[in-house]
């Protein structure tokens, strides 16, 4: 194998989505997310919506009308109607009696890999095919093991069903030789897509091809070409097949290689720190998908030894023509997109591939598993590569993609699924058309000179304006991650730029969590850190100055600071009353002394070192509870304060901004009767958040006005944790204005 080009574009990425002076020419084309549908809509009437569902693998019919995609938990596959893309309606499901794999779709049936495996040592598995108007199963066709991927030749003649037998991760440590070994089966295709061999599947054994572990192959994803040449990947065994289909013999094969990677998060610590390296990483590549009859791309995730963190562009020859090094690992990390749980295994992990002609333009697509985005590429040939177009915020778990390029439309499977957690498993739909610019992202960070990444960033959990300088915001992240941080924003452009960020430092305590942040007059800032007496950390408002050192930490009076529960300080603003700066902190729920339904507002009188408490009345929830997430002062003793419930996606009710006024409130001392204050609803954050059709984040914790009386908000994606990963940085119109996005 011979690297005829190799070529890192993170500059490429991350210049083109952070530039303010995007292209407004008509011809730039770009997509947008237009629905998101959860999977449990699908379930049957009457069934628990908590039910476990996932979205794994995704196609669709050939007019691009009906998605058809995997849900292993319910042995089904899940049909949608997509007519009207930007309402997707469930057709109902097919029942398969084991755990789907894969899906493809071929005349007027579905071709299923299905796993009936009784163990790793006997492991059984078919295709089933299901016709597509019925949904009902009409054949299943043995192919000797456990399938994992299918795939259908362009001109319908032959289904490739990669045979996996997967290892047992937990014995021997998951090392390999683990018999028996997988295989490549063939099904012959009639003209309606029946398989015409059912019961005698063609089997291509791939033992002896790889140099790691020879003898136990396991085959992981299938593409075919328009010569009906099969790629296969063999994952664990770091190597790449080719199998001409129509005679059933390997025509090619070779080893997948290794990567070495500069300026990347390895840290076993929750970090966004891009000053690791890696040395000779294996490749071993997951989805593989053909862009043209001698060309492929694979998605390099990692299973075994190895996961390069990236995608590589072969010829079939085995010559690497491009390969991606740490554009991915900086793509999630200039977005807020980083799993910085994962930095010290396989970091974003891309996994799936997908390629599609869209109005003539070739498109690669490139999903992170771990990162939750799709990184949208434009094939420059076998001279040029690929080049960057654009990013795709997904649900949590991005695993299959698919292209509908006849209807402009793009489509994501995101896996992941816990009710209790808030995270549901979705399909994202998104459609292709002119744009000046892409509509994500809204915010994204600018490269650390120190590390020549971009800047790591996350979690945002406060937001706080410049007084003096329209364009300039900051932002702190809160304890998701082991240091908490302090960012510059700059807002002249779109999408919004993180241009600097210091790390707090100095205090008493191991760890901080900001959630909220203003400017003390001083040249530093008030920022406040939650409590928890759990795990024994106070609330505490905190003087730190412009490099991050801690000043002065400050704390509640003790008969206060005991009553208090986990949901602690949200917020916090500076203020003048009568001459004399004050600080007020918004207090998220209620605490052991306070009746249901009021939460304090803790006032701080710096030159008298004393607290003073008024209570706000809170929201009743629909569903889960309400708290407050930010107070930012509107001048004088008025403040906008965010009040939200705990709810995201579909389930969200509450995302507002209410104003409130100290003006003839009198507030009283600790064990005093405290005063409530009146508000008024300011603004419905829920239609902004809304606006870009995915899951609803549950966290806008951010809200600022602006030197020029702008007002703008921002969500906390929880560190990519059961989170999307998606920040919404919201521009909603002056104050007293109507919002825009």
């Amino acid at each position: 194998m011979t690297p005829v080009r190799g070529l890192l574009i993170a500059p490429l990425a991350i210049g083109v989505v952070a530039g303010s002076a995007m292209s407004a020419h008509a011809a730039e084309q770009y997509f947008s997310r237009i629905a998101t549908m959860p999977v449990y809509q699908s379930l049957p009437k009457g069934a628990d919506p908590a039910t476990e569902t996932v979205a794994e693998i995704i196609t669709a019919t050939k007019d691009g009308m009906q998605l058809v995609h995997t849900d292993s938990p319910g042995e089904a596959l899940v049909f949608i109607d997509i007519a009207d893309p930007a309402q997707p309606r469930p057709l109902g499901r097919a029942a398969l009696g084991g755990e789907p794999t894969s899906v493809t779709v071929v005349g007027k049936v579905a071709l299923a890999g299905v796993n009936t495996s009784k163990s790793f040592t006997q492991p059984s598995g078919h295709v089933a095919v299901i016709d597509v108007a019925t949904r009902k199963v009409l054949a299943r066709c043995d192919v000797g093991g456990q399938p994992d991927s299918v795939a259908a030749s362009p001109d319908g003649r032959f289904l490739a069903v990669a045979v996996e037998n997967e290892r047992d991760e937990e014995l021997n440590d998951g090392a390999l030789p683990q018999a028996p070994a997988g295989h490549l089966s063939i099904l012959d295709l009639g003209a309606d897509g029946m398989p015409t061999n059912c019961a005698t599947a063609r089997t291509v054994a791939m033992t002896g091809l790889a140099a790691v572990a020879p003898e136990d192959p396991e085959p992981e994803f299938v593409s075919v070409n328009g010569k009906n040449v099969a790629v296969v990947t063999l994952q664990e065994n770091n190597h790449i097949a080719l199998v001409d289909l129509a005679s059933g013999t390997v025509t090619g094969h070779f080893s997948a290689g290794a990567v070495s990677l500069d300026a990347v998060p390895t840290a076993k610590k929750k970090l966004v720190d891009a000053t690791g390296s890696l040395k000779d990483v294996p490749r071993e590549p997951d989805a593989v998908a053909w862009i043209d009859d001698f060309r492929f791309v694979t998605a390099n995730e990692g299973d075994w030894k190895g996961g390069s963190r990236g995608f590589t562009v072969w010829n079939a020859k085995g010559d690497v023509l491009f390969d991606s090094g740490s554009a991915m690992e900086h793509m999630g990390l200039a977005h807020g997109h980083y799993p910085a749980k994962r930095a010290a295994k396989k970091g974003t992990e891309p996994e799936g591939v997908a390629f599609g002609v869209y109005g003539g333009a070739p498109l690669v697509f490139v999903n992170s598993e771990r990162g939750n985005f799709v990184a949208v590429y434009k094939d420059g040939g076998a001279v040029k590569g690929p080049q960057f177009v654009q990013i795709l915020p997904t649900g949590v778990a991005p695993e299959g993609l698919f292209a509908i390029p006849q209807r402009d439309l793009f489509v994501v499977a995101a896996e992941a699924d816990s009710a209790e957690d808030g995270v549901r498993a979705n399909v994202g739909i998104y459609k292709r058309g002119p744009a000046a610019m892409p509509a994500y992202p809204t915010l994204v960070s600018v490269t650390d000179a120190k590390t020549g990444a971009p800047i790591g960033w996350g979690a945002q959990s406060g937001l706080a304006a410049d007084p003096t300088d329209p364009a300039r915001l900051y932002s702190v992240s809160d304890s998701f991650y082991d240091s908490a941080r302090i960012f510059t924003i700059d807002t002249s452009g779109m999408p919004a730029r993180i241009t600097a960020a210091v790390d707090l430092t100095g205090g008493t305590q191991e760890k901080y969590d900001l959630e909220g942040i203003a400017l003390n007059g001083r040249g530093g800032f008030w920022a406040v850190s939650e409590g928890n007496p759990e795990k024994g950390l106070a609330n505490l408002l905190l003087w730190v100055n412009a490099d991050g050192s801690i000043e002065k930490e400050i704390a509640l009076p003790k008969a206060v600071a005991d009553a208090a529960s986990r949901f602690g300080f949200e917020g916090v603003a500076e203020f003048k009353d009568e001459g004399v700066t004050k600080v007020i902190v918004a207090v998220q729920r209620e605490w052991k002394d306070d009746p249901k339904g009021l939460v304090k507002l803790a006032i701080y009188t710096p030159a008298k070192d004393s607290w003073s408490f008024v209570h706000y009345p809170l929201e009743k929830a629909a569903t889960g509870w309400v708290g407050l997430s930010e107070i930012t002062s509107l001048g004088g003793k008025d403040f906008a304060i965010v009040e939200r419930d705990n709810q995201g996606g579909p389930n969200a009710a509450l995302k507002a901004v209410y104003r409130v006024s100290l003006d003839g409130v009198t507030p009283a001392a600790a064990g005093e009767a405290l005063p409530v204050v009146k508000k008024t609803r300011m603004l419905d954050l829920l239609p902004s958040m809304q606006a870009s059709n995915g899951w609803t984040p549950d966290k806008v914790e951010g809200f600022a006005v602006t030197a020029d009386g702008q007002m703008i908000a921002v969500t906390d994606n929880d560190g990519v944790d059961d989170s999307t990963g998606e920040t919404q940085f919201l521009r909603l119109g002056p104050v007293g204005g109507t919002a825009t996005n």
